[in-house]
């Protein structure tokens, strides 16, 4: 597919092929069509040819060469397959949009530190497992880890201790850098509440912003409802990207958490 694309790729190439869907041609015939040099027509075919896209016909002293639509079917077929696969990942898209559109809003608000300091943020889910597997993917580093970051990313610390004073950690990283956040739990009632502290980190350790995170597990018809509950404070200028996304980002991660879940059941 590659090689067909690279050939197609040129645009004295794609008038080729053009013209030989219509009917098939001499190297001569299509020198003059196109404007070019017969010798630079000849490359143009053999491209083609390599790729499996036209066939060559000598006949006497004249070359004939004719398309071959089975190639261009497959080449086709797969971008058919290409675009579908876009079409089902439109949401991936969407929220880039509606991110950048967060960025650029909250960029206009942040004219000092402590812009955004008291902003809340809630999430309500009804996710389809026991409370108590509900609360084991939040406080067992292993299961928090396999739903607590975006699907590009590396987690390399991820930890909430289930005691006042433990550590609330995640790190991770991907191609473009590595993100910390660190803090510590201030309440938890096993499978019932959990409330932790988390900063948000730059490279030097100094903090972009910190939220204050409360959880309420309870149990429902079908499974739990996880009430989340989120403030923060610490704002600076720099954590404009961190704070517009933060909406959009934990609707993903509480996604995530509900895939997992259902995957584990089934």
């Amino acid at each position: 597919m590659e090689q067909i694309a690279a050939a197609l790729g040129d645009g004295a190439r794609w008038r080729i092929v053009e013209l030989l869907a219509e009917r098939p041609r001499s190297v001569g015939e299509l020198a003059e069509l196109t404007g070019l040099r017969q010798p630079q027509t000849t490359k143009h075919l053999q491209t083609l040819a390599r790729a499996g896209l036209v066939t060559v016909f000598p006949l006497g002293q004249r070359r004939v060469y004719a398309v071959e639509a089975a190639r261009l079917k497959d080449f086709e077929d797969r971008l058919r397959a290409l675009i579908a696969t876009i079409e089902a990942n439109e949401g991936e898209r969407d929220v880039l949009t509606r991110y950048q559109a967060a960025i650029s809003e909250s960029a206009a608000a942040a004219d000092r530190d402590r812009w955004a300091d008291g902003r809340a943020f809630s999430f309500d889910r009804l996710l389809t497992a026991p409370r108590n597997d509900v609360w084991r993917h939040w406080i067992e580093p292993e299961l928090l880890a396999s739903w607590w970051a975006p699907p590009s990313m590396t987690v390399t610390d991820c930890v909430i201790e289930p005691w006042p004073g433990g550590r609330a950690v995640l790190d991770y990283r991907d191609a473009e850098g590595r993100y910390r956040s660190a803090g510590e739990v201030r309440a938890a009632s096993e499978f019932e509440h959990l409330e932790f502290d988390l900063s948000v980190l730059d490279a030097k350790g100094d903090t972009f912003f910190t939220g204050h995170y409360a959880l309420d597990f309870t149990e429902a018809p079908g499974g739990t409802r996880l009430r989340l509950d989120l403030r923060i404070t610490e704002t600076t200028v720099e954590a404009v990207p961190f704070i517009a996304g933060i909406e959009t980002g934990w609707g993903q991660v509480l996604d995530n958490l509900a895939t997992r879940l259902t995957q584990e059941k089934d």
